[in-house]
């Protein structure tokens, strides 16, 4: 089971390393920059579990009114220096500190990853609850669940934990949610081990 705590004292001992490994050039920032294409002008995205704040963040306030939102202070820090035209506040993922229909959409990027698996869905129906009728969500998962830790993550000597739903599991969050699933993507990872590492990514719309 994950330990929340674990994983904020674990990203805020790690925060620089991470932001130097993080690398979201490839497919992951094209599926965004599709996302971000089919978005109004001027749209208040929230990015959950923003990290660094680099890329995700930054092309997010590129396009719109963006904020993030990470359970991590440090990497609050340096996404507020990184991305200082964004809104940053640290809180949960499955308790927002958003009111109702703040935001036009919300991207997820290997965030839901660190959730406890039976809080999943709690944080799915919090994606839904901040966003406007009609609103979008982009969210990554792995493809099978899995659970485990590191305990020298990034050869940083800092412990890591992840709980992944698995994508099966995660279309049946997002419909439990209210959420009509559009498009996916399978996209590789920056931080993975080798050509078997992916992501699944998807982009859904809170049904009106």
């Amino acid at each position: 089971m994950v330990d929340k705590d674990a994983v904020r004292r674990g990203y805020d001992e790690l925060a620089e390393a991470y932001a130097a490994d993080r690398v979201e050039d490839g497919r992951g920032r094209e599926v965004l920059s599709l996302f971000l294409d089919e978005l109004p002008e001027s749209a208040h995205v929230l990015d959950a579990g923003c990290g660094q704040g680099t890329p995700v963040l930054r092309d997010l306030a590129a396009s719109g009114t963006a904020f993030g939102t990470d359970i991590s202070r440090t990497q609050l820090e340096l996404a507020a220096d990184r991305v200082p035209d964004a809104g940053v506040a640290q809180g949960d993922m499955t308790a927002l500190p958003f009111r109702d229909g703040a935001f036009d959409a919300v991207t997820a990027y290997h965030s839901l990853i660190h959730v406890p698996r039976e809080q999943h869905q709690r944080a799915v129906d919090e994606f839904a609850r901040v966003l406007d009728e009609g609103g979008r969500l982009l969210c990554s998962e792995g493809p099978e669940e899995w659970s485990g830790s590191n305990p020298d993550w990034l050869d940083s000597g800092v412990e890591m934990q992840w709980h992944i739903a698995g994508a099966a599991a995660t279309r049946d969050h997002l419909r439990d949610a209210g959420f009509a699933v559009e498009r996916e993507w399978t996209v590789g990872d920056s931080l993975g081990d080798g050509d078997d590492a992916r992501w699944t990514f998807f982009a859904a719309r809170l049904e009106e």
